[in-house]
């Protein structure tokens, strides 16, 4: 395992004074331009025995003068190194749209290094791994990336419409969206002994119900889908009833009950 190039605590974040005292972490992995910020709702409706540890990656944020991480192994690589000091509790990861596959790639490396075993994998906005779309088009340009953004829904229309706004943001977004393009699934070792929850919005553009479904096909253990009210960010309306439900699939573990 090579070494980290910057210290855990620039990578993960405990998003609620709970952290050190909390029953289980749960590991949370933002989208294509998202910061570690975007759990805070959730992580007040788990605490305390379940607190949320934000993953933040380079360049954005505090973070922003850090040069980008273009390739998901690269990103799984460095986020397995920073989590080396939470593993005193059991961890539970939860990614949204591209934290999902970021996630499942960690869950596949801690798993290849005989490290903690994750309770829970939750797939939140992402179809699966194994399912492919062509979306290399998405950063060809500021144009194309913007265009994405509207069709995605959950950006502020005035945001996009800033220009000043959209030099800052296009660039990270860019970089995430080349990361996600050029990622594939591995061919071996693409199953985990991990239960698997996938978690969809009945009208997100970007995934279909049978590419969320086909989340079982990279688990071993047990495999539930959950379709909710909302396109691609359905998680706005939904924080509580999710943080319900995660609380419920670590407690039949043992943990949060």
């Amino acid at each position: 395992m090579r070494a980290s190039t910057t210290s855990g605590g620039s990578w993960i974040r405990p998003l609620r004074d709970s952290a050190r005292r909390s029953r289980a972490h749960l590991v949370c992995f933002p989208f294509a331009g998202g910061s570690a910020s975007y759990f805070h709702s959730l992580a007040s409706s788990l605490e305390p025995d379940i607190s949320v540890l934000g993953v933040q990656y380079p360049g954005r944020q505090d973070r922003r003068h850090e040069p980008l991480i273009e390739d998901i192994g690269l990103l799984a690589d460095e986020i397995c190194e920073a989590l080396l000091p939470w593993e005193t509790r059991p961890l539970a990861l939860f990614g949204h749209s591209m934290g999902s596959v970021v996630a499942f790639e960690v869950a596949r490396r801690l798993a290849r290094d005989d490290r903690r075993v994750p309770l829970a994998l939750f797939a939140s906005g992402r179809r699966a791994p194994s399912c492919h779309r062509d979306q290399s088009s998405y950063a060809d340009d500021d144009d194309s990336i913007i265009a994405n953004l509207r069709w995605l829904g959950g950006t502020d229309p005035a945001l996009l419409d800033d220009d000043e706004m959209t030099r800052l943001i296009v660039p990270v977004i860019r970089g995430d969206y080349r990361a996600i393009a050029t990622y594939r699934a591995p061919t071996t070792e693409a199953v985990l002994d991990v239960p698997i929850v996938a978690m969809t919005g009945d009208r997100d553009p970007s995934v279909s119900f049978e590419e969320a479904d086909a989340w079982r096909q990279h688990t071993a253990r047990s495999f539930e889908i959950k379709v909710l009210a909302g396109g691609h960010f359905f998680m706005h309306e939904h924080i509580v009833e999710i943080a319900g439900y995660v609380r419920h699939v670590l407690s039949e573990r043992n943990v949060g009950g």
